[in-house]
């Protein structure tokens, strides 16, 4: 079969498509047969060495494929050959064949696409533990989403949205606005404003009648993150979720005791190893408000495999609009773009 392979850490230009040996579903496993799998911004962490948990080289990225089971390892009892799902492994979906933990696999509704699962993978998941678990979104409160027109960011605002959230879509580029709008953002809040750190704030307050943000998401970190913390509602939640704007920031922890705030992280994948069934809540919702109509699939574009390059190119400069998805039993010749 094809599949990416990385052999040695750092620049994606240095991964390529080789042929390598299908994998076998040991015990608790099942194999995927690869229809659709997302490229997202951390694989370029881990392709990079920067992630906090890195694969043994050689290795396949990829987290969440979605695709067919094909083969069921030993103990396997409660999926089924033939069975269409999301499989949420940590790597290896940028292959046409996948081996995963049955116990991360996820039975798709029967009117999800695979490229619309693999599209709404790891960012609604990421999105739905800031807002439910980490955050504990009420219904009717005012959620602050930063990188709104990055792929977990437009996720955040669909999601929250669906959840019965007023949503402030912030963003650096002007031109994303309407992707942001379209998505379910009820106000654009500008982060390339002068004086981000007032700013961001007035912009808020004025969008909230004062009151500030009961919910921000926060995928930017650096001065992103300090200015949103003055922009947070009294008893507001703050959930860090990335550093995509570069530097790690410092809390003054007198801010926090003086407005009863709190700073929480989000570690997305440790739910799934430690607390599995909360995962399937997850899944549960989010497929749940898919085929109820009041959620849909991110805006997309697919590639075939041997385009892999290119795609993360897009989304390390930041120009990609919307998801990438990629075809693992494409090759070459095939690359259209799909808007729902």
């Amino acid at each position: 079969m094809r599949a990416v392979q990385v052999s040695e850490f750092g620049s994606c230009d240095k991964a390529s498509v080789a042929e390598v040996a299908v994998p076998v579903a040991g015990p608790g496993q099942v194999v995927i047969d690869v229809q659709a799998v997302p490229l997202n911004f951390v694989d370029l962490l881990v392709i990079s060495g920067k992630y906090q948990v890195l694969p043994p080289l050689p290795f396949t990225p990829g987290q969440g494929p979605a695709g067919i089971v094909v083969t069921l390892g030993e103990g396997v009892t409660h999926i089924a050959l033939g069975d269409r799902v999301l499989a949420m492994a940590e790597s290896g979906g940028y292959a046409q064949y996948c081996v995963v933990d049955a116990k991360s696999c996820y039975g798709l509704p029967g009117s999800m696409s695979f490229p619309e699962a693999a599209s709404a993978s790891l960012v609604y998941e990421t999105s739905w533990f800031a807002l439910r678990e980490r955050a504990r979104l009420a219904q009717g409160e005012t959620v602050l989403v930063l990188g709104a027109s990055g792929g977990v960011g437009l996720a955040a605002v669909h999601l929250a949205k669906a959840m019965g959230a007023r949503v402030l879509g912030a963003i650096a580029n002007r031109d994303k606005a309407q992707l942001v709008r379209d998505a379910g953002a009820d106000a654009i809040i500008d982060l390339s404003a002068p004086d981000l750190h007032e700013s961001l704030r007035a912009q808020v307050h004025a969008h909230t009648g004062g009151q500030g943000a009961d919910i921000v998401l926060d995928m930017l970190g650096g001065d992103f993150f300090d200015a949103a913390v003055r922009a947070l509602a009294w008893c507001g939640r703050l959930v860090v979720i990335g550093f995509a704007a570069g530097r790690i920031p410092a809390l003054k922890m007198n801010y926090v005791l003086l407005k009863n705030i709190e700073v929480s992280g989000l570690q997305g994948s440790d739910y799934r190893k430690r607390r599995p069934e909360r995962a399937v809540d997850c899944y549960r919702e989010v497929f749940g408000l898919f085929e109820s109509g009041r959620l849909k699939a991110p805006v997309f574009e697919t590639m075939p495999l041997g385009d892999f390059r290119a795609g993360l190119h897009k989304i390390e400069q930041r120009a990609a609009t919307g998801r990438i998805v990629l075809l693992p039993q494409v090759w070459r010749g095939e690359h259209h773009a799909i808007s729902l």
